[in-house]
C-alpha cells in the first residue's frame, strides 16, 4: 500500500471496536492505530472513547458490524454515514476523514446511522426505527464515539457493514452465543439450542450472514488500503 494512502491525514487515530474479531478485520490494514475495545456494552465503549482520548488520539473511527434498518441494505453493505443520530441529535462526521476511508465510493452508503443503547433484535423494531428517523444501520458504539468526540473536539467517522439486516429477528442464542473478545459463549449457546432447538435454522442464516459481512469489510478495506 503506498504511503498516501495507508497514512490517516490525523497522526494519532484511535478506532473503537465493540469486539476482538472486528479489530482484527482492520488492524492488519492501520497497524499504527490505536485500539479501543467496548465489549459490545455501553460502559465500556464509554471507556474505550476516553482511554483513547486521554492517550492522546486525535481522531476517533467507529469500526465494525451493525444492524440495519433501511430495508434496501444487505449483509455486507458498508456504511460510511455523514451523520450518527444518538438521543434525537445528529452529529456530523469529520469530512476528511471520511474522504481518506472513501465514503464517496459508489458502494458506500453515506446514509446517517443510529445509535442504540441496547441491542435490536426483532424486525418489527427495526422497521419502527427506520421510519421513525431515517437512519439507515444502528449499533452501539458509534453514538459515544460522535458524543464524546464533539465534546472534545476531536474529529470522528464511522465505518460499518451491516450484519443483520432489517428484515431478520435475531434468534435468542444469537445474543448470547459471542464473548466481548469475540470467542464463543458455548455454553450459553448450547443452554438456549436446548430451550429452543427451533432457532436452529435462524442461527445458520445469522452465521452466513455475519460471514458475508467480515468478508465484505475485509473487501472494503483491502480496496482502500492495498
Amino acid at each position: 500500500m503506498s504511503d498516501s494512502v495507508s497514512v490517516s491525514p490525523f497522526s494519532r487515530l484511535g478506532i473503537v471496536v465493540g469486539m476482538e474479531a472486528e479489530a482484527s478485520l482492520i488492524r492488519p490494514f492501520l497497524p499504527t492505530a490505536r485500539f479501543g475495545l467496548s465489549g459490545a456494552t455501553l460502559s465500556g465503549a464509554r471507556q474505550a472513547v476516553l482511554d483513547l482520548v486521554e492517550g492522546g488520539v486525535d481522531a476517533l473511527l467507529s469500526f465494525g458490524l451493525a444492524a440495519g434498518l433501511d430495508p434496501a441494505l444487505r449483509p455486507g453493505a458498508v456504511v460510511m454515514p455523514r451523520h450518527v443520530m444518538v438521543n434525537g441529535e445528529r452529529l456530523a462526521a469529520a469530512p476528511a476523514l471520511l474522504d481518506w476511508l472513501g465514503a464517496d465510493r459508489a458502494d458506500v452508503i453515506n446514509g446517517d446511522l443510529l445509535h442504540s443503547d441496547v441491542i435490536v433484535t426483532a424486525a418489527t423494531r427495526k422497521t419502527a426505527l427506520f421510519h421513525q428517523t431515517g437512519c439507515v444501520a444502528l449499533d452501539m458504539e458509534s453514538g459515544v464515539v460522535a458524543e464524546m468526540a464533539a465534546a472534545r473536539q476531536v474529529p470522528f467517522a464511522v465505518m460499518r457493514v451491516v450484519c443483520d439486516p432489517a428484515d431478520r429477528t435475531l434468534p435468542p442464542a444469537a445474543v448470547v452465543a459471542l464473548r466481548p473478545d469475540g470467542s464463543l459463549a458455548v455454553g450459553a449457546l448450547v443452554r438456549s439450542i436446548v430451550c429452543n432447538p427451533f432457532q436452529i435454522p435462524a442461527l445458520i442464516r445469522v452465521g452466513r450472514d455475519a460471514g458475508q459481512a467480515r468478508a465484505a469489510a475485509k473487501a472494503a478495506l483491502e480496496r482502500r488500503f492495498s
